[in-house]
C-alpha cells in the first residue's frame, strides 16, 4: 500500500499531496453527476422523484447524494443554479462555431431547455420555502447579461432588428416553451426557429465606409 502522502518523505523534502487533489476531482465529479441527473429526473417526473432514480442515474450511492445535499431543498436549489450556469456558460462556444444572429437563436434552444427542466422544479420553487428566495435574482444576473450580450452582437452585425431587448426575449421564449412530456413533436424548437426567423426582419446592415 502507499505511504500517506500528507506527511514529509524521509530526506525532509515536502511531498505533494496528490491524492487529495484526485479526492476533490471526484468530489466534483460526483457533484456534477448528481446534479446533472437530477435536472434530467427532475424534468421528466418532477421534484418528488425517488432518490434512488437519481442516483441511479449519477451511478453514486445514496450516500454520496446526502453527504452533499442533506435536504431535499439543498439538491432543488443547487440544480437551478447548475442549469443556469450551464445556460450562461453555453454563450461563448455557440459565439464561436455560429453567426450572431444564428448563436442566439442556438442560445434560445438551450434556454428553452433549461425551462423545461425549471418547470418540474415549479412547485418547489413556488413552496413559499425561504430556501429558493435568493434563486429570482441568480437567474436574473447570470442570464439578463449574457442574452443582452448576444442580442447586442446580433443587432450590431445587422443580422436582427434592433428593437427587441433581453427580458422580451427572455419572457417570449418562456412562453413558447412546452414541458418535456408535452414537446414530443419538437414543437418548442420550431417555434423559437419563427422567433429568430422575425428577428432577422427589419434588421439594419451596419453602414461601410467609402
Amino acid at each position: 500500500m502507499r505511504e500517506d502522502t500528507s506527511r514529509a518523505a524521509e530526506d525532509g523534502t515536502a511531498v505533494t499531496e496528490q491524492p487529495a487533489k484526485r479526492v476533490r476531482a471526484d468530489v466534483r465529479r460526483n457533484t456534477d453527476a448528481l446534479l446533472t441527473a437530477a435536472a434530467e429526473v427532475f424534468r421528466t417526473s418532477g421534484v418528488d422523484a425517488p432518490v434512488r432514480r437519481i442516483t441511479a442515474k449519477a451511478g453514486v450511492g445514496a450516500g454520496t447524494l446526502y453527504r452533499h445535499f442533506p435536504q431535499r431543498s439543498d439538491l432543488i436549489a443547487a440544480v437551478f443554479r447548475h442549469e443556469v450556469d450551464a445556460c450562461a456558460d453555453a454563450a461563448p462556444a455557440l459565439t464561436e462555431q455560429h453567426t450572431p444572429a444564428d448563436a442566439l437563436g442556438a442560445w434560445l434552444q438551450r434556454f428553452a431547455l433549461f425551462l423545461a427542466t425549471k418547470r418540474g422544479l415549479s412547485a418547489a420553487l413556488h413552496s413559499g420555502d425561504p430556501s429558493y428566495d435568493s434563486l429570482p435574482c441568480y437567474f436574473e444576473q447570470r442570464l439578463v447579461p449574457v442574452l443582452t450580450g448576444l442580442v447586442d452582437t446580433a443587432v450590431q452585425a445587422g443580422e436582427i432588428r434592433s428593437d427587441i431587448g433581453a427580458e422580451d426575449l427572455l419572457t417570449a421564449t418562456r412562453n413558447l416553451t412546452l414541458s418535456a412530456d408535452e414537446d414530443e413533436g419538437g414543437h418548442t424548437r420550431r417555434m423559437i426557429g419563427l422567433l429568430v426567423d422575425g428577428l432577422r426582419h427589419g434588421a439594419q446592415r451596419p453602414r461601410t465606409g467609402g
